[in-house]
């Protein structure tokens, strides 16, 4: 049966329902699938394999394609979809399948920003369900966009020394290693990148991870002082743990709170 297009503008964005949950669910799937070949693909590997991961990464690149353009289709303001940060996000993952025909290095590169597509699913707190509190969603925020730098530079790197210092970086694995004594201020200085393009990539990670990530440990910091003074009341209409002290209504919802003794905060506060 097809759908209409309010109904697959609905389902890329539900994740409540069966069939929006296998979606979103297939989506993220193939993400980590395919940059896990790409990982692969940088060992030596028989040619039968690496051919054989060759037709399943292009497989991943034609659903990606067709996703895009359902997105586009259901899309109600077309035009502010395709400047959207998730929209040039994911053009960016298929743009090598689109222009595959032409031999550009930079173009090849851009499949390794094809990670950064689960951060529509981080923000939509369904890859970590589980984590319910808000200073959770952004702590794992925080470790997802640690290992996103991490994880793209380290690709874009190794996309770039490889051919010039293939001794060096050998692998994903020595590009990987090099990103994280970086980002943690180590430097051991037994790996390092010789050509302008790499060094300069490099430079561009560290400003990335000095920026990023202090901005979101300060989200995490205002929320631990904003919960200093608040009480764990969790409301029954939207389930919103904690609210201020004299809270009598869900800042949320509006719904009537209950004391943990299971009287109304407004009938606590009448009889005070």
């Amino acid at each position: 049966m097809l759908l209409s297009r309010e109904q697959t503008e609905f389902y890329f964005k539900d994740l409540d329902t069966p069939t929006g949950k296998v979606i979103n669910l297939t989506i993220a799937a193939l993400v980590l699938l395919s940059s896990g070949i790409f990982v692969a693909q940088t060992y030596h590997i028989p040619n039968n394999v690496r051919f054989f991961l060759d037709l399943i990464d292009t497989a991943i690149l034609i659903i990606f394609a067709a996703e895009y353009l359902l997105r586009f289709w259901s899309a109600d303001n077309k035009l502010k979809y395709i400047f959207s940060f998730y929209s040039i996000i994911d053009l960016m993952a298929i743009l090598p399948f689109f222009l595959g025909a032409v031999d550009i290095s930079f173009i090849r590169i851009l499949r390794w920003f094809r990670i950064l597509r689960l951060i529509r699913f981080i923000d939509q707190k369904f890859l970590f369900a589980s984590v319910s509190t808000e200073d959770g969603q952004i702590f794992v925020r925080i470790l997802f966009t640690l290992f996103a730098i991490i994880f793209v530079y380290s690709g874009l790197i190794y996309q770039v020394e490889h051919p010039v210092n293939p001794q060096v970086y050998t692998t994903f694995l020595d590009a990987f290693y090099f990103s994280v004594v970086t980002m943690t201020t180590v430097g051991f200085g037994d790996v390092t990148p010789i050509s302008e393009l790499g060094r300069l990539l490099t430079v561009l990670m560290i400003l990335t991870g000095v920026t990023l990530i202090p901005w979101q440990v300060g989200d995490l910091i205002k929320r631990l002082v904003k919960n200093a003074n608040q009480v764990e009341t969790v409301c029954t209409g939207c389930g919103l743990a904690f609210h201020d002290l004299d809270a009598t209504f869900c800042k949320r919802c509006g719904t009537k709170l209950k004391n943990p003794g299971g009287e109304s905060s407004l009938g606590v506060s009448s009889v005070r």
